[in-house]
């Protein structure tokens, strides 16, 4: 079963307590970061506020419908990839879903693995980069659809969480991330900034990384946040 292709933060509109609970905490499995929206308003607002990889759009919502809330975001300027969700089997309907914004349509009831691959589709198209499906720094290397991890001739175990925050982190190699550049794209709204959860998965990841009395592969920048190291020494 194939994960996403990397870590990312979902808004998932969908007004059925039961559907949205299910699906939110499939996603979360497979490595997505999700935020529930229960109506069109609310997903207006949490997508202007807030910087999504992707929308998951349920057409029948409350107050203001699938379509309107996609042209809206539209209308605001923003361009995340949205995939809409539908009963709606009609042609009609799946061009006026495509007409308003929406990037791909996808028929309810679908089987969870079509949609995780759409997702991915949609991420390779969107605004971020095709990713390859291993990456590297140094001796590390990951293997992006299984989440497999080796360290030189290790193979590490991590949680999804770990996975996911060691993955933003090799993309990022070289570079200083912040603790809220963290939260953003590896935790949903749930995120607590004022708690120490990235500092300890930091803290995880080290002890499964480093060797007793090596250089850490993840620095602390004070005042900044931390940084993978990606010297070539490391190879």
């Amino acid at each position: 079963m194939a994960p996403s292709p990397t870590a990312m933060r979902l808004l998932l509109v969908e007004d059925d307590p039961d559907a949205a609970r299910v699906l939110a905490k499939g996603l979360r499995e497979r490595g997505y970061a999700v935020d529930v929206a229960g109506d069109g308003e609310i997903a207006i607002v949490q997508a202007a506020t807030t910087d999504y990889d992707i929308v998951l759009l349920d057409v029948l919502l409350p107050k203001t419908d699938g379509f309107a809330a996609c042209r809206a975001i539209r209308d605001s300027g923003c361009v995340v990839p949205i995939l809409m969700l539908t009963a709606r089997d009609s042609v009609e309907s799946r061009i006026e879903g495509l007409d308003c914004g929406a990037d791909d349509y996808l028929v309810k009831p679908f089987d969870f693995g079509e949609l995780l691959a759409r997702l991915r589709a949609l991420i390779r198209r969107g605004r971020h980069p095709i990713l390859p499906d291993r990456l590297s720094a140094g001796s590390l290397v990951l293997d992006t659809r299984s989440r497999r991890v080796r360290l030189a001739s290790r193979e590490l175990s991590l949680t999804t969480k770990e996975y996911a925050l060691l993955e933003y982190l090799v993309r990022r190699a070289g570079d200083v991330v912040s603790r809220g550049d963290i939260a953003e794209h590896v935790w949903d709204e749930h995120y607590d900034p004022l708690s120490n959860v990235v500092d300890v998965y930091i803290q995880r990841l080290r002890r499964k990384l480093d060797r007793p009395g090596a250089d850490s592969w993840i620095r602390t920048r004070r005042g900044e946040g931390y940084q993978l190291e990606a010297n070539e020494a490391r190879r």
